[in-house]
């Protein structure tokens, strides 16, 4: 991964964070998830990452999407 992604969000979920990042690429905003979970016992975290310039549209628009907008 290139040096200007910024991490933006942290999940436990890994569909939840799959529907996040593609949330965000349907709106034109690059994004990777990367997987830090045990592939045995599913602990850890999932980390979603898009790069620096995004990062306000980015959060505004998880946001919204979390309060139902």
């Amino acid at each position: 991964m290139e040096n200007d992604w910024k991490k933006i969000k942290t999940y436990t979920n890994a569909i939840q964070a799959e529907i996040v990042k593609q949330m965000l690429e349907e709106n034109g905003i690059p994004a990777v998830a990367l997987n830090k979970q045990d592939s045995s016992y599913l602990f850890g975290k999932i980390e979603l990452y898009v790069s620096e310039g995004s990062t306000d549209v980015a959060e505004r628009l998880i946001e919204e999407a979390e309060r139902g907008l």
